[in-house]
């Protein structure tokens, strides 16, 4: 029967069916490409992946070495199921994955769909919440949160963070009657918020987000959102004692990120202004896509006044439009937007001021935000308006695609990846290192030397970028070059095992036996499981 509740019913279904299609296509290149930069060590180098059982043992990931499963044992968790899967093969990863970021595009359609719903006569139900999600998952900005196999630490945990929204609002749909239907969605709103607190420490503001949502589309005040729901608060509130735990456990994440890590809270502020307007353009316009910014620190306020203004205008438009009558749905937007970004732009970090997955959730604000505003903006050509709106999606969304395909190639090898980001951010010295072990890695020694020349002229005292400059010139057979670069290795870090391995193979070429054989010893004697050092160093006694 072709009645309007079976038209809306086959509309959801035939939207659902078009996002996750629409994901496939854009992440069908993204399937075999291989682990980059911390893949290697929270997946081939993490024995706590390993076996599923016991079932716990996944579920306490390596602690003080400041990787990205760290403080995260769902994250680790769901690497252990893909590593029983297919071992250190990527297509499960990659896979499971791409799983989340579609399961989180539906998600964020029924959110958008039943939000909308309260203006049915304004905005056309489903198909106008569809263009949101489709929008969102497309866009090439995502495309970090799913490529980048690790950080689906920020794609889980946005899919745990939209499944907690999501099952607030059926629950406060079902309010009033008899079913219990309420009750199971209370439930599953605080088992969602804790699978997002075992995900990533974002979470702390999921249970503030659907309180600004509550406030905001359901019960008018902050008052009345307690009162009528303050059991579902307390539990989701109670995620807070869970992500305490697991943030004492995990310290400041190996030195890497919190107050106590060596960096001014002042200057990291600072340098967050440039960040959040660096998001908001990239939400716009998604050029120039940036894998690794590095560790860029504004020195002086003077030099991000403007990004400064922007983002307290921003703050100031957020809260007046929020407590204002009728503006209240884009002071929800602009919160939801500073809300997420408020844990990495306030707690100081000391290897990425800038990273592009943290816009993984803020996006669907932005975008939401945006067509909302054409849509409405656009009403006075009402019989025009749906046929150019939705010529401009479909145009859009397929400028998204092209776009996501487009960026998925740079991560196609290591090479790829680091060469990109050293031509866009030249600076940046992780990436020059990471790009000259890419390339060393590759069999292409003269081109890595080359970059590890260029990480030395930026970091003079790395001896990390001293032993593989040495490995690679004896690579390319010059080994009188690349003895002064192992002696200085040692000279920068005399407990470099590795370097006194590499020193004492070049001087045993070089027929100085005495030599080799002390940083031989000295190799062993730093790290006594080295059985070729020893050998060597036994057969210099030996004199063959």
């Amino acid at each position: 029967m072709d009645t309007p509740s079976h038209r809306i019913r086959c509309g959801i279904l035939a939207s659902a069916a078009a996002i996750a299609t629409a994901a496939i296509a854009a992440y069908s290149n993204s399937i075999s490409v291989p682990f980059v930069f911390d893949d290697p060590f929270a997946i081939a180098s993490n024995p706590t992946i390993r076996h599923l059982w016991p079932p716990w043992a996944p579920l306490f990931p390596p602690h003080g070495q400041g990787l990205t499963v760290e403080g995260r044992p769902l994250l680790n968790l769901s690497l252990a199921l893909d590593y029983a899967v297919s071992g250190t093969r990527v297509w499960s990863y990659h896979a499971t994955n791409l799983l989340i970021h579609i399961l989180a595009g539906l998600t964020l359609f029924g959110i958008a769909r039943r939000t909308l719903t309260r203006w049915k006569d304004t905005f056309p139900d489903p198909w106008f919440a569809a263009v949101i999600a489709l929008i969102w998952t497309l866009h090439p900005l995502q495309t970090e949160s799913v490529t980048y196999i690790v950080q689906r630490a920020e794609s889980q945990m946005g899919l745990f963070y939209l499944l907690t929204l999501y099952f607030f609002i059926r629950y406060s749909e079902s309010e009033g009657s008899l079913q219990v239907s309420g009750l199971r969605f209370q439930v599953f709103a605080v088992a969602a918020c804790f699978c997002c607190a075992a995900t990533k420490e974002v979470a702390a503001t999921a249970p503030i987000a659907v309180l600004l949502y509550d406030r905001t589309f359901i019960s008018g005040t902050f008052a009345d959102g307690w009162r009528r729901h303050r059991r579902l608060y307390l539990g989701l509130g109670s995620t807070w004692i869970l992500l305490g735990i697991l943030v004492l456990g995990s310290g400041n994440r190996g030195g890497t990120a919190g107050f106590g890590i060596g960096v001014a809270p002042w200057a990291y502020a600072l340098t967050q202004c440039d960040a959040i307007t660096r998001y908001l353009r990239l939400a716009l316009w998604p050029r120039p896509l940036i894998f690794d910014y590095g560790a860029a620190w504004v020195k002086h306020p003077a030099d991000v006044l403007p990004q400064g203004l922007i983002v307290a205008a921003l703050v100031l438009a957020g809260c007046i439009a929020f407590f204002r009558r009728g503006a209240g749905p884009f002071g929800f937007a602009v919160a939801w937007f500073l809300l997420i970004l408020a844990p990495t732009s306030l707690i100081p970090g000391d290897r990425q001021t800038i990273a592009e997955h943290r816009m993984y959730l803020p996006l669907a604000s932005v975008v939401a935000a945006i067509l909302c505003g054409a849509w409405i903006l656009a009403g006075k050509w009402r019989r025009a308006r749906a046929i150019a709106f939705g010529c401009g999606a479909a145009g859009l969304a397929l400028g998204c695609l092209g776009a996501t395909l487009d960026r998925n190639r740079d991560y196609s090898s290591a090479v790829e990846l680091y060469a990109d980001t050293v031509a866009k951010r030249p600076d940046n010295v992780l990436a020059r290192y990471n790009l000259g072990m890419a390339l060393a890695a590759a069999g292409r020694p003269g081109e890595a030397t080359a970059q590890f020349e260029a990480t030395l002229r930026l970091v003079p005292e790395f001896p990390q970028a001293e032993y593989n400059l040495g490995k690679a010139l004896a690579a390319g057979g010059r080994m009188d070059d690349a003895l002064p670069h192992f002696a200085a290795a040692i000279r920068i870090n005399p407990n470099y095992a590795e370097a006194h391995h590499e020193l004492g193979c070049a001087l045993l070429q070089a027929g100085r036996r005495a030599e080799a054989r002390w940083h031989f010893n000295a190799a062993w004697l730093i790290r006594p499981d080295d059985e070729d050092s020893r050998r060597k160093r036994d057969q210099i006694d030996a004199g063959r």
